[in-house]
């Protein structure tokens, strides 16, 4: 079929105004003068080695910058791990931007970029992206297999119309987005594959950010120098989109019937999670200097929206805050999901704790409060990178204002990593983002998962105007692990899913969960760190449908697939770890 066009720029309108908020570049340029002393992990050895070129990754963001600051050239871009091909390892999606302005004669917009993985955690590029080579200006992207037939396809977020792109299994792909319905115009961000109807095919929720369009920007200034306007100026926040998957094939936009015109913002980040506890997925969407949204599914795809109500809309002061990516995942290991947005420089993390039937900000308790105001963060990772059975943090930075104070990108800031520890609070890791390397770009999305299935877990970062980070993990002291293929009876990934273990004396719980951090899609295997344990015992699954079946014992050192209904399971075990 043709290829989609570029985005129609003038055809995006204002919907409603928000006054009153502060200006987000203007909190960026205050930021704090002092900072209190960050407690650090004093091993100062390295966790991670940044390895994309020798691994075959050669992707480099492109914004468009052409003298005029326009505003979706700052907001970067994501990428996702996933097993395309099916072969058992991740392969690696990374969107592009480009540029804004008409191209040249004779020149294409840059188009996303799909590398293979080639069974040893190095790459091939794919020709054409094996077909999802989307030339939009890229945002953000969601995997899943929509139509239950066993592998993974990919949904795309642009300044313009979003792209679906259908796996045909065996790693290609067709452009379906027309026929799917899923072809919308607006400025997309972050979006998430879920079942919301329980209906076993996965229904699709993505942000909007503001109706924007080249014609209607705005010029903005920090000390008279042109700059990004912050988001509230263009007073045209953008209603968010939720499609119910038909079964066939199609989608039907849901977004005015569940009432998502009544309540949104400038939206970035997306998680999805039974985050109440009635065993149906909610929708969680952190804003940009909005109040952020908690839509609790009561089924039959009825919704609430009660942010407010539950505590995540705003911080324990009522601020709103520069919301960019979101994490969620069960931190302080009592058996329900909790939440960690990131946020601008100045501004601390935002940690909601999940207490069951409300939300506690309880960013402090983590040794958030003070070290997280220092950069503008947009990727965040909650995973276990040392495999000790904690969950370490890593954070994505990147300045919204022009800077002197790293290196010639004047918008770079270095990246963090924080380690987990038994007393419920994150010491920063040195050197600086755990690596050894230098390594100070203008970082935005950030995708983890274990790339050479070797039990670590990596990362993939895309620097705006830079090139890609593949970190891979060099943890000296790696604990032992295990990780779980959780499967639907359809064969697919089991989104939502909960994975209940206990290692050693301790009771964890992972969630199958592609989605989080900032435009991203993650690996979907659920990782545990054992530690020094050899076993993890009493492995227990719940089902999106909400019935539990338990698998019993498994010993470290492999992947182990889980099926739904059959009982049965099937170990690979973990391969001998290349360097190139």
């Amino acid at each position: 079929m043709a290829r989609r066009t570029s985005p129609n720029r003038s055809s995006f309108h204002s919907r409603l105004a928000y006054p009153g908020l502060t200006a987000l570049l203007i909190l960026g340029v205050a930021g704090c003068s002092e900072q209190p002393a960050v407690p650090v992990d004093g091993s100062n050895v390295a966790w991670f080695n940044e390895e994309a070129v020798s691994r075959g990754i050669t992707f480099r963001h492109q914004t468009g910058f052409a003298g005029r600051h326009l505003l979706p050239e700052i907001v970067g871009s994501g990428a996702a791990l996933a097993d395309f091909d099916g072969d058992g390892d991740l392969d690696a999606y990374l969107v592009q931007s480009g540029t804004l302005y008409d191209p040249e004669p004779g020149r294409e917009q840059p188009a996303n970029q799909l590398y293979i993985n080639q069974g040893d955690g190095r790459f091939r590029e794919a020709k054409n992206a094996h077909g999802a080579d989307d030339r939009g200006y890229g945002m953000g992207v969601a995997v899943g297999d929509y139509d239950n037939d066993g592998d993974i396809d990919l949904f795309v977020t642009n300044v313009g119309p979003n792209a679906l792109f259908r796996n045909d299994g065996q790693g290609n792909f067709e452009d379906v987005s027309i026929q799917a319905g899923l072809d919308d115009p607006g400025w997309g961000t972050a979006a998430v594959f879920v079942d919301l109807d329980g209906d076993r095919d996965l229904d699709l929720f993505h942000a909007n950010y503001i109706n924007w369009s080249e014609v209607t920007e705005l010029q903005c200034f920090i000390s008279g120098v042109p700059t990004y306007c912050p988001p509230q100026n263009y007073q045209s926040s953008a209603v968010d989109r939720l499609f119910r998957n038909n079964g066939d094939g199609t989608f039907s936009d849901m977004s005015l019937e569940v009432g998502l015109n009544r309540s949104f913002g400038n939206g970035f980040g997306v998680v999805s999670g039974d985050f109440d506890g009635n065993g149906n997925a909610d929708i969680f969407v952190a804003n940009d200097m909005m109040v952020n949204q908690l839509w609790l599914n009561r089924g039959s795809f009825q919704f609430d929206e009660e942010a407010m109500l539950r505590g995540v809309a705003v911080d324990e002061y009522g601020v709103a805050k520069a919301g960019m990516g979101v994490a969620s995942a069960d931190i302080d290991d009592d058996g329900d999901i909790d939440l960690l947005v990131v946020n601008l420089q100045g501004q601390s993390d935002s940690f909601f704790r999940n207490e069951g039937t409300y939300f506690a900000d309880a960013t402090a308790a983590l040794g958030l409060a003070s070290p997280s105001r220092r950069y503008t963060r947009w990727g965040v990772v909650l995973a276990d990178f040392d495999n000790d059975g904690r969950l370490d943090l890593y954070e994505a930075n990147g300045r919204v204002d022009p800077s002197t104070a790293y290196t010639s990108d004047l918008r770079a800031e270095p990246n963090v990593l924080f380690r987990g520890t038994p007393n419920g609070r994150f010491v920063e890791i040195h050197p600086k983002g755990g690596t050894t390397q230098t390594l100070i770009h203008s970082s935005r999305g950030t995708a983890v998962g274990d790339i050479d299935n070797d039990g670590g877990l990596d990362l993939l970062v895309v620097n705006r105007d830079g090139p890609a980070y593949v970190l891979m993990n060099r943890v000296s002291e790696l604990g032992n692990w295990v990780r779980f293929k959780v499967l639907l009876r359809e064969g697919r990934d089991a989104h939502g899913a909960l994975v209940t273990a206990i290692v050693g004396s301790n009771k964890i719980t992972r969630r199958v969960q592609p989605e989080g951090s900032y435009l991203d899609s993650n690996d979907p295997r659920v990782h545990f760190g054992l530690s020094t344990e050899s076993r993890i015992r009493d492995v227990e699954v719940r089902w999106p449908t909400g019935k539990t079946e338990v698998f019993g014992n498994f010993n470290a050192g492999g992947t182990v697939y889980l099926r739904e209904g059959e009982g049965t399971v099937r170990r690979i075990d973990a391969p001998k770890p290349v360097t190139p």
